[in-house]
């Protein structure tokens, strides 16, 4: 109800010319919008996570919309020296991915260079050095791909014997279960990705197709350094897409991360991303120690020359996103008929 609501009164205001209004407005101009995207499929993916994957036509017309728009796509670390300058120019926008998954190199990134637009993309590093899938993002598609069924063959990944597919929870539990005997058993990502094959035969699903598309797999070295050179401008994002709540721990992720990024894209990365969003104030100063001078999250809202730098809130683009709520957000509409309370819960206050 309260979405539908959303909807008719966008409508009145866009047809009341105060999108157009607040698009060209001094209020605008002051503030910038970072557009967050994650995957774009390859076949079926955004069926599977509509909220982290899209198709690559709703991509393109997300982009087209920027163009007739006459946006001002720049690219990230401009933009955000142009902010706290308050030198922004009217209608600015930035484009981040996060992840660096293989289908920004084969679907994403050819539509975002047609359009010319300038693309930060926060790389997360573990999996870059191996052509197998991300463990537990492949084990809840394969889960996916064979749902509404009841298996009884749990026993053979160690699990309970029954497995209930029908539902999002049950895959889920099953997913969990998996991610904590990896845990427990101390599996490398080679191990892992063997219980991710033994699960695709329980399954019927043909494993080895899987890998060979690369789907769910991250950019390799080649990927990267090939569009680093190309102008992609990638980005810190921890090296295994986890925030230990230890200091050194912390800056491991980041050193390594750094590393890797550095030793394929031949360049320094300054600006980080925080993986799923999830941050604590406790991180900034260890952020800051690391020589990081700017952290997106994925709290929803535009970026002003007052916003903590290491805070920075996004836009964060899916498959549910109808063209009005985008249309809303690049106005500035959105912002004003926004619901804060997920952004909220997603801020977790230090403990002693």
């Amino acid at each position: 109800m309260r979405k539908q609501i959303r909807r008719v009164v966008l409508h009145v205001l866009r047809n009341a010319g105060v999108f157009r209004l607040l698009r060209e407005s001094e209020w605008r101009r002051h503030r910038l919008l970072i557009l967050c995207y994650h995957g774009i499929s390859l076949e079926d993916e955004h069926q599977w996570r509509p909220g982290l994957y899209m198709e690559p036509r709703v991509l393109e017309q997300r982009l087209e919309f920027l163009r007739a728009g006459d946006y001002n796509v720049l690219p990230l670390g401009e933009a955000l020296q142009r902010l706290y300058a308050n030198e922004l120019p009217r209608r600015s926008v930035s484009i981040t991915f996060d992840d660096g998954t293989y289908d920004f190199y084969k679907q994403a990134y050819p539509i975002v260079k047609k359009y010319g637009f300038p693309v930060t993309v926060y790389q997360t590093t573990y999996y870059s050095a191996c052509r197998f899938p991300v463990f537990n993002l492949i084990c809840s598609y394969l889960l996916w791909k064979r749902k509404g069924a009841v298996l009884d063959s749990g026993r053979e990944l160690g699990l309970e014997p029954a497995m209930d597919l029908r539902t999002e929870a049950g895959r889920q539990a099953i997913v969990t279960e998996l991610m904590n005997l990896s845990v427990t058993q101390g599996l490398s990502g080679l191990e892992k990705n063997e219980v991710a094959r033994r699960l695709a035969d329980l399954l019927g699903v043909d494993y080895a197709e899987l890998v060979q598309k690369r789907i769910l797999q991250l950019m390799g070295a080649q990927e990267i350094a090939e569009l680093s050179r190309d102008g992609v401008d990638f980005q810190l994002h921890t090296h295994r897409h986890r925030m230990p709540n230890d200091e050194f721990l912390f800056q491991k992720e980041i050193e390594e991360n750094r590393t890797c990024l550095r030793r394929m894209s031949q360049k320094d990365a300054l600006h980080f991303c925080y993986p799923s969003g999830f941050y604590r104030q406790q991180f900034l100063p260890w952020l800051k120690a690391e020589g990081v001078i700017s952290a997106t999250t994925c709290d929803t809202g535009f970026a002003t020359s007052r916003t903590n730098a290491l805070l920075l809130p996004r836009f964060v683009d899916t498959s549910g996103r109808s063209e009005l709520d985008f249309e809303s957000w690049l106005t500035g509409a959105g912002d004003f008929l926004a619901i804060r309370r997920a952004a909220r819960q997603k801020y977790i206050p230090p403990t002693d």
